[in-house]
């Protein structure tokens, strides 16, 4: 033990070496840390104004790549030339434009980013240059209409860009318009709107108009124009609608839209909003001259319809909104690794309205159909991969409102055989007698051709003993004959190598003293013996199991015990049995090698009592008669049956008699019994030791159908889960198989002074006319409707059971790639659950995954095998470089991106756990980006944040630092308090697969 010095310098060395062992992405020339572009900052659309003070523009542009990027930039497509001193600079990759002007400047600039491994084209960005001129300086002429009549004053705004927003002023400065029923001032043209002219409106009316840009703001006020009035005009008239919406509006999703409608009339007319083919929503339902739907979905798309009524009429005017939508992304392209002369099928997908089209850039470029590369709109295609197709590829996808890209890394790798990563197992155990595959996965490009030896004699394929097209070796019959040093030749035409284990044979594990079935009674204990032999150079384990269950000897009270003398004997001890303990127990023997197992049977009696109450269900048996048998006994009863009406006569036959003893209890036949036979149906109990004293009867059995069969269907083609269900309609699939018609068959006994019907044995009643209860079941999660009706047999009408038995459960065995099937772990679901999750796996490892139906009568047959493959885990290291800054109510935290390795999932965002002193409980925060800004109190004094990264595989390695308002410097310049890495395993989500039953293995 050494020193607490000595043990920290050991410590560090450790995480030396592991930091300088971690894997780093790796380029097509394996190179360390090596990848091409990605943007980080990309220019966005600016709207400078003409008349601005600033000096100068800049568009940003800033990708993280390893070698560090050049950059370059276009302008419409043209590649420019940023030389030393010209009014166009490049700082960093930011493009810095100098006394910018329209006539030089505007227009559509991209950034461009390289290195060694590619180059990446940034989206568009447009410079717009906006301006507002000068109202015409001639005067205006008059106004003039009658006292009482609408009018409108035209505003004629000068030339501008963007657009404006308008104001009317009456006489002066700031004596507004006001907005109210009878004044209208449209946002569109300027013009001022008057429903009903009165004597407060005579005066002089100037348009304000309003330029709103990005960091600046600019009115022009238009010359006076006089409103002169006529003699008044009383008469009434209707709405006449004067500022009209168009009869198509056009919008994209997101979008605020405005649509206008002013009417004449007298009286001032009153507006109304409607949606023709469709409801308007309440919160845009009103009376004011403009509808407003502030963010605009394809829901809002349609016809809508402005109403203008007075008392003396009114006056209608529709127009059509269309939603379109810019392109969005359905499916991207992702970073790829590929094995050169390999084939490789690269995808993307978009939405938009209209429809986006798509094209492919390789390094910037556009790329076209070639000999090799076929490019299909959304597909791109190679055949035989070679290095010349390694680079930097571009998805871009464009409508007429706008084109968006993604990009990603093809590295097209030639890599000689190298079994540094997965050798093959230097010691492999076997058992003599048994298999064992042996794998051979050397890292490789294109794939490696495979041979095996053993010593210097090269194995070729036989009865016991062949190599998979994989390479993997395989071993049947398993002798001590071959033991001995196994190698995997690894070769292509890079470069060759091999990889060597001992293959050692063990004596294979039997039982050889299995346990023995027993009869018991109630609260007796038994020990089952269960001895094995095993190889002794492996630990043996004894595993026991009830009824296919593990038996837990862990639990509190329980009544199990295990053998722990010996390492050869695990005997199982049950003490003070109970009822619950009778079932079917397997002793398992087991090595890392192999395997042996044995089953016994324990029956548990109980003392003699009434018969418990069963239902009816309990006493059907498969291709049987409905028999009455008493579970628990001791000493032997007797049963006898009580029927429930006169027409349920039928002959006893006792348990113990010759012609039931089979059966072990109480039966009764009789003729076309159907599923309420058993209704009302007593039993009592007789000891053989009190011959002629009858217990008390059981209550009357429940009522019950036929017995409930296992599944006897594969699951590979129903889409739902499969259940019998009771309740409401159902519009669900039907279980697989046809219906069952189980009638019990019977011999009926005669009833005094009554003769038999022909066409029936003597003495039998006749059938009663009864309805009996057909449960139809479906396969969906809805359930089925329970009807009740009326069943025909040949002696006339009576009751019959028609049933289809679904089952409720599954259970899913999985298992590695490379193990065996016997090895596999299992899973089961209940109810209607059509999926499984399954934690504990490795990540980035291929499963093997079967499912098989079950009921309460048994297991179905097993589905075919499919395969599964967990994801890669998430990057295991932390944030860093984090920084903090404190406004008064606001703190913003800043952190640099991680970078995922090859062999890690992606970052898709970050969370945070967020707490301070003020409030202990911790808040979940969730970003797309490498900062955030949270809202927090003005007296907080310190605070605690996680910052981890997550992504499809699960989320990371969390950075954690300690934040003081007034602690001085604000960035954490290394990740001293960063928690430890959890294991992969211990991971969640990457190791996690959902075994889609109803879609992925097709249930």
């Amino acid at each position: 033990m050494g020193t607490p010095t000595r043990r920290k310098a050991h410590l560090l060395l450790l995480v030396a070496v592991v930091l300088v062992s971690s894997p780093a992405r790796s380029s097509p020339r394996g190179s360390p840390a090596t990848f091409g572009p990605v943007f980080e900052d990309q220019p966005l659309g600016l709207l400078f104004p003409e008349e601005s003070t600033e000096e100068k523009v800049t568009l940003a542009c800033r990708a993280r790549a390893s070698p560090p990027a050049t950059y370059r930039w276009k302008m419409n497509g043209t590649e420019m030339k940023l030389a030393p001193g010209s009014r166009h600079q490049l700082v960093g990759g930011n493009l810095v434009i100098l006394n910018p002007s329209k006539a030089q400047d505007a227009g559509v600039y991209q950034c461009l980013a390289s290195n060694p491994v590619g180059t990446v084209v940034s989206r568009e960005a447009v410079l717009r240059f906006g301006f507002l001129q000068e109202f015409s300086k001639e005067e205006r002429d008059p106004v003039k209409t009658h006292e009482g009549w609408g009018v409108m004053l035209p505003c004629n705004p000068p030339a501008h860009y963007p657009g404006l927003s308008y104001r009317w002023l009456l006489n002066e400065f700031p004596n507004f318009i006001p907005t109210d029923g009878r004044h209208f001032v449209s946002q569109t043209t300027g013009n001022l709107y008057i429903a009903r002219t009165n004597a407060s409106d005579l005066g002089n009316y100037s348009c304000l108009a309003t330029s709103h840009m990005d960091f600046s703001t600019k009115s022009v006020f238009s010359k006076f124009a006089q409103l002169n009035l006529a003699a008044e005009d009383t008469r009434l008239f209707a709405p006449s609608i004067k500022a009209r919406f168009p009869a198509e509006t056009y919008a994209l999703v997101g979008q605020q839209v405005t649509l206008e409608c002013f009417a004449f009339g007298n009286p001032v007319p009153q507006i109304k909003w409607r949606k023709v083919d469709g409801s308007l929503s309440p919160q845009w339902a009103t009376a004011e001259p403009t509808l407003q739907i502030p963010s605009i979905s394809f829901e809002d798309e349609g016809t809508y319809e402005c109403e203008a009524e007075n008392s003396k009429g009114r006056d209608t005017v529709q127009g059509r909104i269309i939603v379109q939508a810019q392109p969005e992304w359905l499916k991207v392209i992702s970073d790829m690794e590929a094995d050169i002369g390999s084939n490789l099928r690269w995808g993307c997908a978009a939405a938009g309205k209209p429809r986006p089209t798509v094209r492919w850039l390789r390094n910037g470029e556009p790329l076209t159909s070639q000999s090799r590369v076929e490019v299909l709109a959304g597909d791109l295609r190679f055949s035989k991969l070679s290095l010349e197709d390694s680079g930097m590829y571009q998805c871009v996808a464009e409508n007429k409102h706008g084109t968006i890209y993604a990009s990603a890394e093809l590295a097209v790798q030639a890599l000689a055989p190298d079994f540094r990563l997965n050798p093959v197992k230097r010691l492999i155990p076997a058992a003599r007698g048994g298999e064992i595959a042996i794998p051979c996965q050397p890292r490789a490009a294109p794939k490696a051709v495979v041979l095996w030896s053993k010593g210097t004699e090269i194995l070729v394929n036989s009865s016991r003993v062949t190599v998979t097209p994989d390479g993997t070796l395989i071993i049947r019959n398993i002798s001590r004959s071959d033991e001995g040093k196994y190698t995997c030749f690894a070769e292509n035409f890079m470069g060759k190598a091999n990889s060597t284990g001992i293959l050692s044979v063990r004596d294979a594990t039997k039982i050889t003293l299995a346990p023995s079935s027993a009869d018991i009674n109630l609260g007796d204990s038994l020990t089952l013996q269960c001895h094995a032999s095993h190889d002794p150079t492996m630990d043996l384990t004894f595993i026991w199991t009830l009824d296919d269950f593990p038996i837990d000897f862990d639990k509190p009270g329980g009544h199990y015990r295990r053998a722990s003398a010996k390492e050869t004997v695990g005997d199982l001890t049950i003490l003070n049995a109970q009822l619950r303990h009778g079932g079917k127990y397997t002793c398992m023997a087991q090595t890392v090698v192999d395997s042996a197992s044995k089953e016994a049977t324990v029956l548990v009696r109980g003392p003699p009592r009434s018969p418990r109450r069963r239902s009816g269900e309990e006493h059907w048996r498969h291709h049987r008669p409905a028999q009455l048998e008493p579970r628990l006994r001791q000493p032997q009863p007797h049963c006898q049956v009580h029927p429930a009406s006169p027409h349920s006569t039928c002959r006893e036959v006792e348990a113990g008699s010759d012609q039931s003893r089979q059966h072990r209890g109480q039966r009764r036949d009789c003729p076309g019994a159907g599923p309420h036979a058993l209704d009302g149906l007593r039993v009592p109990g007789r000891s053989q030791q009190h011959p002629g004293h009858l217990g008390s009867p059981a209550g009357p059995l429940a009522k019950s159908g036929p017995r409930k069969q296992p599944p006897q269907w594969r699951p590979q083609d129903s889409a739902e889960g499969v259940e019998p269900l009771e309740s409401s309609s159902s519009t669900g699939r039907p279980c697989p198989g046809s219906t069952r018609t189980e009638t019990a068959s019977a011999t009926c006994c005669p009833s005094a002074g009554r003769a038999a019907p022909a066409g029936r044995p003597p003495g039998c009643p006749a059938p009663t006319p009864s309805t009996s209860s057909t449960a139809t079941t479906a396969c969906g999660p809805t359930r089925p409707s329970r009807s009740r009706s009326a069943a025909t047999t040949a002696a006339g009408t009576g009751p019959r059971a028609s049933r289809r038995w679904c089952t409720r459960r599954r259970k899913i065995r999985y298992w590695k790639a490379g193990d065996k099937e016997a090895a596999a772990d299992r899973v089961r679901t209940a109810g209607l659950d059509t999926s499984a999750r399954v934690t504990g796996l490795h990540p980035n490892t291929k499963y093997h995954v079967t499912i098989r139906a079950y009921n309460r009568a048994g297991t179905g047959p097993t589905s075919p095998s499919a395969n599964a493959t967990t994801m890669k885990p998430p990057p295991q290291r932390p944030p860093d470089n984090i920084s903090w800054t404190f406004s008064s109510s606001t703190l913003s935290i800043k952190w640099d991106p991680v970078v995922p390795f090859r062999n890690e999932s992606a970052v898709t965002g970050y969370k945070m756990l967020y707490q301070n002193d003020l409030h202990p409980t911790p808040t979940l925060h969730l970003t797309s980006r490498n900062w955030i800004d949270i809202a927090v109190p003005e007296d907080i004094g310190h605070a605690l944040v996680q910052i981890r990264t997550t992504g499809p595989g699960g989320d990371g390695i969390p950075a954690e630092v300690h934040i003081v308002r007034n602690g001085g410097t604000s960035m954490m310049v290394e990740n001293s308090a960063v928690s430890p890495a959890p294991h992969p395993s211990a991971i969640l989500s990457p190791p996690v697969v959902m075994l889609l039953l109803a879609g992925y293995l097709g249930l």
